[in-house]
């Protein structure tokens, strides 16, 4: 990093709070901003990208630090965007910001992760350095393996990041931020806008679309609407054990007692209301789980791309299943089809390289224990899949299966791994 944040550090330590922080938005920071952003991506409403950004970067750097001291400094309204939404007919809103304003957010946004990572609950693993999805279902497996886990209550917040309110979320930062200034650039992305269709709609509430600082920002504020009232308000008072594992506004909850499921239930509509946000009700349930279910199989829930389950070892053990879950296995396949027709044409060797960097990545988010079976399965259709893009390619020369598998002799398909293995 360019900035040294050991005073940030001593100030949480000291006081709880910090201030003066604006500074580290500076030209160093700035710039190594700018070497993090990717070439060739799609532009905001300023229309500028990192190639033109970079013909006059010392100037334009110099430039920006003097508009924010002068608070000239304005963020331009998102540039919404439709893209397809892979396994439906639906269009999904994207959100595309101006080139400086990715700059700072990056650079505010690494500035409140350095503030908060003392501060955020270790039931919090979504967008936070050192921590990934892996881990968070690393931890609910060995809740639920060694813990008295009944019940697991799967609850979906709906619209979370368009409905975050600013006012509480300035209420939130100003329990540990006292630089009016960092506060009120924080208050002027949320308020920025969007432009759509050449028209400019005004921001109320949400996080902003596509901004580098809005994963921090949902976590900063569920920290205070759901962590700190589930350590309070549920593991303090309930008499059963309980626990929550929240991977941004991703969370699942287990309880011990039914009516403590229930009643938690029904508790965090209510806490949700109070802070703009309410539960997706037909995407929400409450799940019979555990070691007292562990012979039925029917009874499941999904979290972070996988169906977990109950299940039997070899010796009659309970275990905890994890395997690639039925919906986002069909929007990878529906996907994967669609970029084999895009790219056919590709030289085969070339294709393959590139079919499995993809199966590197897939194997290397779903491979975890037990979900093998499902990788061989996802392996077997992009190869089947490969195989009839290119009977398609050429109506003259069809490749048959014995020039296929002579093909993969010489170019062979990513076998899948196991990368994460769990245990108890």
């Amino acid at each position: 990093m360019s900035n040294d944040y050991t005073k940030i550090a001593l100030q949480l330590q000291k006081h709880g709070t910090v201030q003066g922080i604006m500074k580290f938005v500076n030209e160093e920071s700035l710039k190594e901003q700018h070497k993090k952003q990717e070439k060739k991506k799609a532009t905001g409403i300023d229309g500028v990208d990192k190639i033109e950004y970079e013909e006059k970067l010392e100037e334009n750097i110099k430039n920006l630090i003097e508009r924010m001291k002068r608070f000239s400094y304005r963020p331009k309204a998102v540039r919404r965007v439709y893209i397809p939404k892979i396994g439906s007919d639906k269009m999904r809103p994207l959100g595309i910001p101006s080139y400086e304003d990715k700059l700072v957010q990056g650079n505010m946004a690494e500035i409140l992760n350095e503030i908060y990572k003392s501060i955020f609950l270790d039931n919090s693993y979504g967008f936070r350095p050192n921590r990934d999805c892996h881990m968070a279902i690393a931890e609910l497996n060995k809740i639920i393996m060694t813990k008295r886990i009944n019940y697991v209550v799967d609850a979906d917040i709906k619209g979370f990041f368009d409905n975050v309110s600013h006012e509480w979320m300035i209420k939130f930062l100003e329990h540990v931020i006292q630089d009016k200034t960092f506060i009120r650039y924080i208050e002027r992305f949320l308020k920025a806008g969007i432009m759509e269709d050449m028209k400019r709609y005004e921001s109320d509430k949400g996080t902003p679309q596509g901004g580098l600082i809005s994963p921090i920002l949902a976590n900063i504020y569920l920290h205070y609407v759901l962590d700190l009232w589930f350590k309070a308000e549920i593991q303090n008072k309930y008499s059963g054990e309980s626990y929550m594992i929240r991977y941004c506004d991703d969370f699942v909850s287990c309880f011990e007692k039914e009516e403590e499921a229930k009643r938690y239930y029904e508790e965090l509509k209510t806490r949700l209301k109070k802070f703009g946000l309410e539960i997706e009700e037909t995407k929400s349930k409450i799940v019979k789980f555990g070691k007292t279910e562990g012979r039925n199989k029917q009874n499941e829930f999904d979290f972070l791309g996988f169906t977990h389950k109950n299940g039997i070892t070899k010796s009659g053990k309970y275990k905890l299943v994890h395997i690639t879950s039925k919906k986002k296995l069909k929007d990878k396949k529906k996907k994967a089809k669609q970029w084999l027709a895009e790219n056919i044409q590709l030289p085969i060797g070339e294709l393959i390289k590139k079919i499995n960097v993809k199966l590197q990545g897939h194997y290397r988010y779903y491979g975890i224990t037990d979900n093998y079976r499902k990788l061989k399965a996802y392996m077997w259709y992009i190869r089947g899949e490969l195989y009839r893009q290119l009977r398609k390619r050429s109506q003259r020369d069809r490749t048959t299966w014995t020039k296929f598998n002579t093909i993969l002799k010489y170019n062979p398909i990513a076998r899948p791994r196991i990368y994460h293995k769990l245990s108890v």
